[in-house]
């Protein structure tokens, strides 16, 4: 088969073998989704396989990300796609280093690897060095990621699987439900040998989770009560979904339960955590890792929601010149000073299915 008929061809079979285990794909659930484009990239996501890379792109752009931004561009060759950090789409003083702008190209770059294993190829990828920082007056899309793409053997995995019924639920867990300990085992593993400078921190007790929750808690209250952060989020609150943005954060019917009642009803607590927090590659793995334990989660019938607000005073404390208090705080609970905070979550079982949010189409994100 020629090179470029076989780029064509990647992708067409929805029914994967990987080491005698077949991996179906579960049907798309209609609470899951709205109506309308809007929504389309989660309904057509295998669609693309007859359009060679898109399939990958197309997995990719289902990911999660930061305020539902959509941060990245895309650039497809016949055997290769580079991603690129949209910094125009940032969040302001939210986000002033754009670490969760890079931490999001992680996420979106995860299910690209995924979608490519799953489509029989092999992937060599390389992360462009640097630091992060404050975006230009000027913002313009910069390359963060180069995939090299090669035939190989098709991988299939139950994360690929999970990729469009993956979304952050909002709503309360069912706190009377413990996590089971195999599903805490497997999780361990979501970060894996090639993710250097990054490490998974867990806490289940209830007294670590309070603790957590107390922190995260006190610091998105004093976080969001600056009015530059305000700004920064401002533009991305949708107030319904409507099929001009396709991105944003819609703000639906509020949960009756507090933030901390909702924090304290997920029975684990999650702690990504990086050897230097602004160093641009190890955001990007730390984004991968996330993408990873998510689509876990999703797999095993298991809710999550991000809680990073603990991190995002960090950077607020940066900018600001401000005492760091708040990664004293969270020293204490890792017990590792080395270990830099870059991402915080929670899970539980659901009580109400989670809702799909608007997505913008593959030809949209590419240049």
């Amino acid at each position: 088969m020629q090179r470029r008929e076989f780029f064509k061809q990647i992708g067409t079979v929805t029914i994967l073998v990987a080491g005698g285990r077949v991996w179906r794909a579960r049907p798309q659930s209609s609470a899951e989704i709205g109506e309308g484009p809007a929504f389309e990239p989660w309904r057509s996501w295998r669609a693309d396989s007859q359009e060679g890379l898109l399939a990958l792109v197309h997995a990719a752009i289902l990911s999660s990300n930061a305020f539902n931004t959509q941060p990245w561009l895309f650039t497809v060759t016949s055997s290769a796609i580079k991603i690129y950090a949209d910094t125009a789409r940032n969040l302001g003083e939210f986000d002033p280093y754009l670490r969760e702008m890079f931490f999001s190209i992680g996420c979106a770059l995860e299910n690209l690897l995924l979608a490519a294993r799953a489509n029989g190829l092999d992937a060599r990828v390389t992360m462009l060095p640097g630091k992060l920082a404050p975006p230009s007056r000027e913002p313009k899309p910069e390359l963060a990621v180069r995939i090299e793409l090669s035939s190989g053997n098709r991988v299939a995995s139950e994360l690929f699987d999970a990729i469009p019924h993956r979304h952050t639920n909002r709503g309360i867990f069912d706190a009377s439900r413990e996590i089971p300990v195999e599903f805490i085992h497997s999780i361990t593993h979501v970060v894996r040998e090639d993710d250097e400078g990054v490490r998974l921190f867990l806490f289940v007790s209830e007294g670590d989770r309070k603790q957590i929750a107390d922190v995260i808690w006190e610091a998105s209250r004093n976080f969001m009560a600056d009015p530059a952060v305000g700004r920064g989020t401002k533009p991305w609150y949708r107030s319904s979904i409507d099929d001009v943005h396709r991105d944003g954060a819609y703000i639906g019917d509020p949960d009756p339960a507090s933030y901390v009642d909702s924090m304290m009803s997920g029975r684990l607590f999650g702690l990504i955590a990086v050897r230097d927090r602004y160093d641009r590659p190890q955001t990007i793995r730390a984004g991968r890792v996330w993408q990873r334990a998510h689509l876990l989660a999703t797999a095993r019938d298991i809710a999550a929601r991000p809680a990073n607000g603990a991190v995002e005073i960090i950077d607020h404390e940066k900018r600001l010149h401000l005492e760091r208090k708040t990664s004293a705080r969270l020293a204490q609970l890792t017990a590792d000073i080395s270990w830099q905070p870059t991402f915080m979550f929670y899970m539980g079982y659901p009580t109400r299915p989670a809702a799909a949010s608007a997505r913008r189409g593959v030809h949209d994100v590419l240049i």
